[in-house]
């Protein structure tokens, strides 16, 4: 019924590099009973390869798989595409969906699809974000990060990562591969396709407040690859709200080419619950209030990927920050 529909669809982006395995981890998830209510976009160029999955096509470029989900191959504006699809649901002419996955082509840089959803007013009211999965070759991964910044930038605007072909790599390389990637992006979690079952709900689910966790448990020190730097902030003091979001704004209006994630948890004066804040380069999500802190210690942690940006030069833009707000406080 349309009336259960959520009031703003979730869109998963499914990204990762040419033969990383997308679709295929695509296919194992639309498999699932649990996501028979799901819209598909393949934003990609080339045959399809769910072709064993078809029952019928509902028009030229749309199709009903055996799960009940809807599947459209786009080679053209994303943003139509993804009216279209609300419309149709609007008008019944389709079955109902209660998410989206977008599968992008394996040379983008994710940025463009997610500012879509920004970007365009009718897409914006009734679509909202959801989390980023990036898939990475287990076997190829570490020559394509160190080959193509695209592929770098997937790895840094996941919210999680999907380690695939494992069972081919050497166990060594697997291991080095993952110490990088857990360098590049250390709060997003990596899931391996080896493994015998995924918790599908938790991955489409995964959204800008994943990872926490994986800050709380993990000390980010600063590595660099391919000009990309991870680093994190601790803050011991609360943050006024405010003055916390002028100062994002305005470092990511100011460098947010540059900086291609800052995802964090803050505690803030006045809240007894921590706040999550989630930016993709000039882009800022909107922040949610969490049900807790993931543990005892209650201190503001950002961490930060950037691209051909002097760590030193946001820690000292924070400092100056920091230091206004407190002379403003007393």
């Amino acid at each position: 019924m349309l009336r259960d529909l959520p009031a703003f669809t979730p869109v998963t982006l499914l990204t990762g590099f040419l033969g990383s395995g997308k679709t295929t981890l695509l296919r194992r998830l639309l498999a699932d009973p649990a996501l028979g209510d799901t819209a598909v976009i393949i934003n990609e160029l080339g045959e399809v390869g769910i072709d064993h999955l078809l029952v019928e096509h509902l028009d030229d470029q749309m199709v009903l798989l055996k799960s009940g989900c809807v599947c459209c191959t786009v080679r053209g504006e994303l943003a139509t595409a993804m009216r279209d699809l609300h419309s149709r649901r609007e008008r019944g002419t389709m079955p109902p969906f209660r998410r989206l996955v977008i599968e992008s082509t394996g040379l983008a840089d994710p940025f463009p699809v997610l500012s879509t959803l920004k970007a365009d007013p009718v897409l914006r009211h009734h679509f909202r974000s959801a989390g980023v999965i990036t898939t990475v070759d287990a076997v190829n991964g570490m020559f394509q990060l160190d080959r193509h910044i695209e592929s770098v930038r997937q790895v840094a605007i996941a919210d999680v990562i999907v380690l695939t072909k494992t069972d081919l790599a050497e166990a060594a390389v697997t291991a080095r591969l993952v110490a990088q990637l857990g360098a590049m992006n250390p709060s997003a979690p990596q899931l391996s396709t080896a493994e015998i079952s995924f918790d599908v709900g938790a991955l489409l689910q995964s959204g800008s407040n994943s990872g926490f966790k994986a800050i709380e448990e993990f000390a980010v020190g600063e590595a660099a690859h391919c000009g990309v730097s991870a680093f994190s902030i601790i803050v011991d003091e609360p943050l006024d709200w405010t003055a916390f979001g002028i100062w994002l704004t305005m470092l990511l209006n100011r460098h947010g080419e540059r900086i291609l994630r800052v995802k964090g948890i803050l505690a803030l004066a006045g809240e007894e619950r921590p706040v999550a804040v989630h930016g993709v380069q000039h882009l800022v999500h909107a922040p949610s209030h969490l049900s807790g802190w993931p543990s005892d210690d209650h201190r503001s942690r950002l961490v930060f990927i950037v691209e051909g940006i002097e760590p030193d030069l946001i820690r000292r833009s924070f400092a100056v920050f920091n230091r206004l707000e407190l002379c403003l406080a007393a």
